[in-house]
C-alpha cells in the first residue's frame, strides 16, 4: 500500500520549494495548474494536467517512488470552474467524488511509493485552519484530511519557511508519534526520508 502525505499551506509559504533538493531523476511532479516552480530545477518528470481521471491514471502506473501532486486542490477548483454553470448538487457530488479516487488510488500503489499533495487551506467558522475544497457543502460532508496518516502544514516565522507535524488545536495538522520532532524546515527530502525510516521501508531499485 502506497503513503499519501498531505502539505498544507497558503500560497507562497513553501510547500513547492519544499521540492527543491530532489535530484532531477528523483521525483515525477503532476502539475495540476501548470505553473513555473519557485526555484531553478532539472526534474526530468514533469506531466500538466488537472483532470482527475488522467491523475488516477499517472499514479497507478507510476514507475516513480515519490510522486507530487501540486497543488492537488485546483483538480477541484479547475473542474468547479469547467462546470460552474451546471444547477443542482450533482456537481459537488462528482468532485469530491473525482478527489477521493485519486487519493483512495494511492492505497494500490507499492508500499515504497509515497505521494505528496500540495495543498491550499482555508479557515472554517470556528477558525480551524484545513484542507480547502470547493463550496459549503464540500466542506460539511467531506473531511479530505481524514484520508491521510500524515498531515503536515507551512509556517513563515521571520523569513524562516518551516513544516508543523504536530496539531495546535486549531488545525489538522498529524503525524505518528514520534515520526518527527518539529517544526522541521520545509525540505520535502527530508519529510520523504524521515517517513521511510520510520516506517523501515526499503525502496528497491
Amino acid at each position: 500500500m502506497g503513503i499519501p502525505v498531505m502539505i498544507l499551506g497558503e500560497s507562497g509559504t513553501g510547500k513547492s520549494s519544499s521540492m527543491r533538493n530532489f535530484a532531477p531523476n528523483e521525483l515525477s511532479i503532476i502539475n495540476v495548474d501548470g505553473k513555473m516552480l519557485p526555484f531553478r530545477n532539472q526534474f526530468k518528470k514533469i506531466v500538466c494536467t488537472d483532470d482527475a481521471e488522467k491523475v488516477v491514471e499517472l499514479l497507478k502506473k507510476t514507475a516513480s517512488k515519490i510522486v507530487v501532486v501540486d497543488d492537488a486542490q485546483y483538480i477541484m477548483a479547475n473542474e468547479y470552474m469547467r462546470r460552474a454553470k451546471e444547477t443542482g448538487f450533482n456537481k459537488f457530488t462528482d468532485i469530491g467524488q473525482h478527489m477521493f479516487n485519486i487519493v483512495d488510488c494511492v492505497k494500490a500503489l507499492p508500499p515504497d511509493v509515497v505521494v505528496y499533495f500540495l495543498w491550499h487551506t482555508e479557515a472554517d467558522s470556528d477558525g480551524t485552519i484545513r484542507a480547502k475544497t470547493i463550496g459549503k457543502m464540500l466542506n460539511e460532508k467531506i473531511t479530505v484530511e481524514g484520508k491521510f496518516t500524515i498531515v503536515l502544514r507551512t509556517s513563515v516565522e521571520d523569513g524562516v519557511y518551516r513544516f508543523l507535524v504536530q496539531n495546535n488545536g486549531q488545525d489538522t495538522v498529524k503525524t505518528p508519534m514520534g515520526m518527527f520532532e518539529g517544526p522541521i524546515d520545509n525540505d520535502l527530502k527530508l519529510v520523504d526520508s524521515t517517513i521511510r525510516e520510520y516506517y523501515g521501508i526499503k525502496t528497491k531499485e
